[in-house]
């Protein structure tokens, strides 16, 4: 399921504080993939947050990813006055290949690379004897949670709504099923009327046929050609798709599996149809299953 969350916060420290910020996105997949993205010196957090992604959710390709804001970054930048005293020395050079450039502005200056110096990201997640700091890593986690209950929500409603497109979809699978039980149960008396109307034209050929060929031929054929077991095991899958449904929940595996069932009961109805209107129905039976199957991998 497809999906977009966000978190932010703030944790104060003792000289400087941090913001952070939490980003989740979700799209299909089959099972579960969870990705996480983490800054430097914050590896110590990527199990815990795998676990915490699974624990909420059940289903899709899903990533995350922290960024975080220094305090110290922002306030602590410094000239590299060595660099810039080299970027000087070369002008009068630039200037004399380049004569109707304009003369350079300190904000350019100050834009090239190496003049401007960060220092270093503080690590906050470890204390300095290197164990962890469960208040700084807490808060952080803390923030994966509530990102986590913003994309639980979405996809929730994202699942609402494909719920009544499948809701929809079945209740037309229902119609065809009922269509094709019409049928079926007037195919005994077309079956007796087109085998009578064969065995007319083989005794035409062949007057010496056994009569007891002849009731062989026919059970066998109307054996063959009776779906209405198939029909009830239709009906019986979308019985139970409706009731998934209903139940709610971690449903798009087993909707997954149900639309295999639907799939083997189309196939053998259109292999076994006696007639072209029942084999009209059987291939509309297996374009709603297609339509079915996309839409279950497309929930949780």
């Amino acid at each position: 399921m497809t999906g977009f969350a966000r978190a932010t916060g703030r944790v104060e420290g003792d000289a400087d504080g941090c913001s952070w910020t939490w980003e989740l996105k979700s799209v299909n997949g089959k099972g579960l993939d969870a990705r996480c993205r983490l800054p430097a010196g914050f590896e110590r957090l990527e199990q815990t947050a795998r676990a915490r992604v699974k624990g909420r959710l059940g289903r899709g390709n899903v990533a995350a990813a922290l960024t975080l804001d220094w305090d110290r970054l922002q306030s602590g930048m410094r000239v590299n006055h060595g660099a810039l005293e080299k970027i000087i020395s070369l002008l009068p050079e630039i200037q004399e290949r380049l004569p109707e450039a304009p003369p350079p502005r300190i904000e350019g200056l100050l834009a090239l690379r190496g003049v401007m110096e960060a220092p270093e990201s503080p690590n906050p997640g470890a204390e300095p004897g290197g164990e962890p700091n469960e208040e700084f890593n807490g808060a952080l986690l803390a923030g994966l949670d509530e990102a986590l209950d913003s994309l639980a929500a979405m996809r929730a409603g994202e699942g609402a709504a494909l719920a009544a497109v499948l809701e929809s979809q079945l209740n037309e699978m229902t119609r065809l099923i009922d269509a094709a039980a019409g049928l079926a149960a007037l195919q005994p008396a077309a079956v007796k009327q087109r085998l009578k109307t064969q065995i007319e034209e083989m005794l035409a050929q062949v007057p010496a046929l056994p009569e007891e060929k002849l009731a062989h031929e026919a059970a066998l054929l109307m054996t063959k050609s009776d779906v209405r077991e198939e029909l009830d095991r239709l009906k019986a899958h979308v019985a139970a798709a409706k009731a998934l449904l209903k139940d709610g929940g971690a449903v798009g595996r087993k909707l997954d599996f149900l639309c295999q069932e639907f799939s083997r009961e189309a196939n053998t109805l259109c292999s076994k149809s006696p007639d072209v209107e029942m084999t009209r129905l059987g291939l509309d039976m297996k374009a709603i299953i297609d339509q079915l199957r996309e839409q279950a991998q497309n929930i949780e």
